[in-house]
């Protein structure tokens, strides 16, 4: 029998051939850059089902002959090429000469229009910015890879969460990549000469209007609270309707756009901010020293202290939960979706084995990303 080398032999030739692999893929990205501006000179989609599943299939057959099991190398290389693809998407946000195409929701002066321009205004490359009535609207175009990225609100520290786009981020639509918190500073808006006294009505996202319901309710009783799409949209009609009667919640932006004059100020107890999440179709990588937050979606297996068991293993992982949040189930009354926001990396070994530790618990668990923590903003 042949001398075996020894371990420590084996391994150190090991290593080197995990070297060999690590350059190999270095290299493998490094075209994916140059894949990525040829895409984007000739206007090709980034990602191209058919050819990935034409490469694939080759994998498989080069893996068959030499001896591999096809099914996973099949499951590493869809983990290469969803690591090229997010390279692709990375490089798009730092060409200095392509302009990212950004959604949002509402119209220019829409705080939604606010935060879009607090995160991409300094942008080298410039950005184009969409508006869209609706979070549904905004993933629909996001899809058909009409948006590079989307930023939707999600949580609002007075009113609470923005449903919507927790729903359809449980269709799977696309991934977060990043968050905003900017701060909400409403106004009470109204053509020249309008009175508080003579109000009758007051306009304004049905978000606006919660978080002022205490000055509406102390200040103009007598008004009647008018739901509207959007905080810009609500400033537009009252400009439109020309009427001292009639008011609306927005921003001080929105009062210069529309020509409206700010009838009060202050109108949310204390500091109030709006959470918003950027939503890409791929994940984009992150540096190693980035402190992060990650995004889950869980359904709990439907039986007593699931919940519970899930909020343990986390805090044995010491894995921090910033967020939880439930959503009923569309057509399963009585059940729900619950939305988890933890500190870490989802690759990180902490996160990585806290998930394994839930998966028992759940008939799906879905990361729907991992991103940059925006800095806390003291209230």
């Amino acid at each position: 029998m042949a001398d075996i080398p020894s371990l420590e032999t084996l391994r150190t030739q090991i290593e080197r051939i995990d070297e060999d692999v690590l350059d190999a893929l270095q290299r493998r990205m490094a075209l994916a850059d140059d894949v990525a501006r040829a895409k984007l000179v000739t206007a090709w989609p980034f990602r191209d089902p058919q050819r990935e599943d034409l490469l694939l299939r080759k994998l498989r057959g080069r893996a068959a002959e030499r001896g591999l099991d096809p099914h996973e190398v099949e499951r590493l290389y869809r983990v290469i090429l969803d690591m090229s693809v997010a390279r692709q998407q990375a490089l798009v946000t730092r060409l200095d000469t392509t302009p990212l195409r950004v959604g949002y929701l509402g119209v220019e002066g829409s705080y939604s229009h606010l935060a879009a321009r607090q995160r991409y205004g300094h942008r080298p490359g410039g950005v184009l910015l969409t508006g869209f009535d609706t979070a549904r609207q905004a993933v629909e175009a996001l899809k058909q890879s009409e948006q590079d990225v989307l930023l939707l609100p999600i949580e609002n520290t007075t009113a609470g969460s923005m449903n919507e786009t927790y729903d359809v981020l449980a269709a799977g639509d696309g991934v977060i990549t990043g968050e905003v918190v900017s701060q909400v500073d409403h106004r009470l808006l109204g053509v020249k000469g309008a009175k508080l006294e003579d109000l009758r009505e007051v306009l304004s996202h049905p978000q606006a209007l919660a978080q002022c319901e205490d000055f509406l309710r102390t200040h103009v009783p007598w008004a009647r609270a008018v739901l509207g799409p959007d905080t810009a949209v609500a400033a537009q009609m009252v400009a439109d309707r020309n009427d001292r009667t009639v008011a609306a919640i927005a921003s001080e932006s929105a009062a210069g756009r529309f020509g409206l004059v700010v009838l009060a100020s202050d109108l949310q107890p204390g500091s109030d901010f709006t959470r918003f999440v950027e939503v890409s179709r791929q994940p984009t990588p992150l540096a190693p020293d980035v402190p992060c937050k990650t995004s889950l979606l869980v359904v709990l297996e439907h039986r007593p202290g699931a919940l519970g068991q899930v909020l343990q293993r986390l805090t044995q992982r010491g894995v921090n939960l910033s967020k939880l949040e439930s959503r009923p189930i569309p057509g399963a009354p009585w059940k729900y979706r619950f939305y988890l926001d933890v500190e870490g990396h989802a690759a990180s070994a902490s996160v990585t084995a806290a998930l394994e530790d839930l998966r028992p618990l759940t008939s799906s668990l879905r990361v729907l990303g991992t991103y940059p923590r925006a800095e806390p903003i003291d209230g």
